[in-house]
This record gives structure tokens, C-alpha cells and sequence, in this order.
């Protein structure tokens, strides 16, 4: 039974760590467009704002990024409803990055406050360990795929060409003639 679940869970901690990279890659990006744009007094104010609210109150906030991607989401969708494939896949997209940007600010802004919630502080606790969880079940598998990979580095791309055309030379088998018995 262990077996059969282990691709599930791969796949689950895979899912579980594109999300955290894409929360540790668009938290510094959204933190440089609130730079770039006049909106660090509006962070500092909506971050004085935020330390007036209760902690209940704060958790509400996340209801913000949900509120924002709507309608983007819409939109896909309505793409998809005139075979625009392609247009929906990168709104899709787009909305999730915006999604989880400024989902990453919110809780930038709001961490102290929710964690002063007992069940959202152990619920916390339980998603970090979680990621140290997938981190442990994935990095073995992406350290095998990269030492597999290796094979394929400009250097050795004459020895990766001479090791597949000796496998398929190996795999290449004469076809059977109509007479010969089929042998299983």
C-alpha cells in the first residue's frame, strides 16, 4: 500500500513546492514593484492599518487576493469558451501570479497579527513542516534527475550521442519475417 501511495505523495509535494517557490520567488518581486511604484507609504499605512485590526479581522484580508483574481479568472475562462487556448492559459496564469504576490504582501504585512491566533499559529507551524516534508521527499529525486542530466552538459554531448546511438543500435531488432512464430 506504501508503494502505490508514494507517487501520489511525490506528486502532492511536487504541487506543494512549485506553490512555495512561486511565494518565495513573487514575494521579492511584488516587494520591488511596491518600491518602484509610489505605494510604500501605502504599505506603511496599510501596515499601521493592519496593526489596529484584531487578529480575526486580519485573516479577512486574504480574502483580497481572491477578490482580485475574479475576474481575471473570468476572463480565462471565457477564453477557453471561444477556443482561445492559449490567451486563457496565460490569464490563468497571470492570475495566479497575482494570486499568490499579493497573497505573499498580505502576509507580509499581517504575519504578526495572525499569528497571534493559536489554531493559525499551529496551522503555520504544520505548512512549514510540510515544506521541510516535501523538500525531503523531492530533492533526492531532483538530485538523480540532475546527475542524470549531467550526460547532457555541452562537454559531454558527444559521449551522450555515442552512449544513445549504442543503446539504439542495441534496441534496433531486424523485423520478423511473416513466416517466423510470434514469440512472447
Amino acid at each position: 500500500m506504501r508503494k502505490l501511495l508514494r507517487p501520489i505523495l511525490v506528486l502532492l509535494a511536487i504541487v506543494f513546492l512549485i506553490e512555495a517557490w512561486l511565494w518565495d520567488r513573487l514575494e521579492p518581486i511584488v516587494a520591488r514593484i511596491v518600491n518602484v511604484i509610489p505605494w510604500g507609504r501605502i504599505k506603511i499605512v496599510v501596515t499601521r492599518w493592519v496593526e489596529t485590526l484584531p487578529p480575526t479581522a486580519a485573516l479577512l484580508l486574504f480574502g483580497v487576493p481572491a477578490g482580485l483574481t475574479v475576474p481575471l479568472k473570468l476572463v480565462g475562462l471565457w477564453l477557453i469558451g471561444h477556443g482561445d487556448w492559449a490567451e486563457a492559459v496565460a490569464t490563468l496564469v497571470a492570475a495566479k501570479f497575482v494570486a499568490v504576490g499579493v497573497t505573499a504582501f498580505i502576509f507580509d504585512v499581517a504575519r504578526d497579527k495572525l499569528l497571534q491566533l493559536y489554531w493559525f499559529r499551529l496551522l503555520y507551524g504544520h505548512v512549514m513542516w510540510l515544506r521541510r516534508w516535501a523538500h525531503a521527499l523531492v530533492d533526492p529525486i531532483k538530485q538523480r534527475i540532475r546527475m542524470r542530466l549531467r550526460i547532457l552538459a555541452p562537454r559531454r554531448a558527444s559521449r551522450a550521442f555515442r552512449l544513445l546511438m549504442r543503446v539504439r543500435r542495441r534496441a534496433h531488432v531486424l523485423p520478423r519475417s511473416p513466416t517466423e512464430p510470434l514469440r512472447l
